[in-house]
């Protein structure tokens, strides 16, 4: 079975579910709007620069998870997705993931955003398998820390290799989707890499190995 395999925020989705995921909790009033915001901005900002500080960033976002009880937090998570999430679903991006469903491939979501955030995404999308930055829980409650490897830059790659050993499948003829050069470590990988709406970087370095460059956008 061949892997495709899709960035999530801003290849699938029109958007960053991250970043929005703090707008959401500032425009809602359960953060400080000008303090987290400010910083959530930074910390994006740095992303796109591919300078981002992961362990910063993840102590940053996670942090009220850890201070939130569950019931709560999936309340808040189902408005997030209704206000937030669907106006970002790509027409374009869900056509994408038909034609590989339809022609038998595997379909993963990898993405260096946690799995609080992406796991009602995925399944929003109809992809069953998320490989994503995963955050600590201890007697069913969030820590506000994360675990495991952050899937994200090479950490990415990682985390795939782990999971292609788990289930024994392989990278050959495969497809991954992304729109940053934080993504070329795993876009280096694969049999088939493609640029989705690509950041400037990863347009040029597309263009220089003759990558294909599509848009998902209407």
């Amino acid at each position: 079975m061949r892997l495709a395999l899709f960035d999530l925020d801003n290849t699938l989705l029109g958007g960053d579910s991250d970043h929005a995921w703090g707008d959401y909790l500032c425009e809602r009033g359960f953060l400080d709007a000008v303090a987290y915001k400010a910083r959530n901005d930074e910390f994006y900002q740095d992303y796109l620069a591919g300078q981002l500080d992961q362990a910063a960033y993840l102590n940053f976002c996670l942090e009220i998870l850890g201070r939130t009880e569950m019931t709560l937090l999936d309340e808040w998570h189902r408005d997030y997705m209704r206000d937030c999430i669907e106006p970002l679903v790509l027409s374009k991006g869900l056509e994408l993931l038909a034609s590989h469903r339809a022609a038998g491939d595997k379909l993963v979501i990898i993405t260096a955003t946690n799995r609080f955030v992406t796991g009602p995404i995925a399944q929003r999308l109809g992809v069953e398998t998320l490989i994503a930055t995963e955050c600590e829980m201890i007697d069913g409650r969030y820590t506000g820390r994360s675990t495991d490897v952050p899937c994200f830059r090479e950490g990415k790659v990682t985390r795939l290799n782990r999971w292609l050993e788990e289930t024994g499948m392989s990278l050959e003829d495969s497809y991954f989707y992304s729109d940053s050069m934080n993504d070329l470590a795993l876009l280096e990988e694969v049999a088939n890499p493609v640029a989705v709406d690509p950041d400037p970087n990863l347009r040029a370095e597309a263009q220089k190995r003759g990558w294909p460059i599509m848009s998902l956008r209407d």
